[in-house]
């Protein structure tokens, strides 16, 4: 069995070495590493660097951090595209207090890189759903992953059907939001994460942890282990264009 999490915070593990060692016991084989500001782009690119082939670089600029002086975060990325296997995490919170026009703005440009490489994006939406959607279609991006989505059910369709994916977290143990939108999911359009290290019930997650978010999809969704992990692991691999 092969895992991909499509989606972890890996900058603030203090022992890489041994979360790498703990991911690929748990039949983890990549890692898409996720980042927010200047500061976790080049540690991202640093654990790229030090985990080739394993863990695979997407940089970005967190909605949270919009308003703030990105312009060197902005051109870090823009340097190191060509690394890339995505842009992200990006989009909009319209739940965090932070400006809604300036986090319009990190979202829009950041889309536009995304843009300038065909490179897929890892969408935070959280509170801003259909914003999100309607920004990256309008701005013609062909590859998406809409992360720990927990939007309506009309948003969610206009997602799967204009092609974009769906990342399921160990959340679905206990989010009621979250396991509807999943169960909506059809397999085709979903792929695992962590959200490494965001705690659940209390406990930091790791890479290791997707092969719980496995569990929790096969549960859900009334279907053999073994088939999901190789239908989600192939949409992994096409979305980042992974070998």
């Amino acid at each position: 069995m092969q895992l991909i999490d499509t989606h972890a915070h890996l900058e603030g593990f203090a022992d890489s070495s041994m979360m790498v060692s703990s991911a690929k016991a748990s039949d983890v084989v990549a890692v898409i590493a996720v980042s927010a500001d200047l500061e976790t782009c080049n540690r991202t690119i640093g654990l790229a660097n030090e985990y080739p082939g394993f863990i695979y670089p997407a940089l970005g600029i967190h909605p949270q951090e919009a308003g703030k002086d990105n312009e060197a975060a902005f051109t870090f990325i823009e340097e190191h595209l060509d690394r890339c296997v995505a842009v992200g995490e990006i989009g909009l919170d319209y739940w965090a207090k932070v400006d809604k026009e300036a986090q319009n703005k990190t979202f829009s440009r950041l889309l536009d890189f995304a843009l300038s490489r065909d490179l897929p994006v890892s969408i935070h939406s959280r509170g801003a759903w259909e914003e999100c959607y309607q920004m990256a279609t309008e701005k013609g991006i062909r590859k998406a992953v809409f992360h720990w989505f927990s939007g309506s059910t009309e948003t969610l369709r206009r997602v799967i059907d204009s092609g974009y994916l769906v990342s399921a977290t160990p959340a679905l143990e206990y989010s009621k939001a979250h396991r509807a939108a999943i169960r909506e999911t059809p397999i085709e359009s979903l792929v695992l994460e962590t959200d490494s290290p965001v705690k659940y019930h209390g406990k930091e997650a790791e890479p290791a942890d997707v092969a719980r978010t496995l569990h929790f999809v096969a549960e859900l969704k009334e279907m053999v282990v073994d088939d999901v992990a190789s239908k989600t692991t192939m949409n992994a691999r096409r979305l980042f264009s992974l070998g």
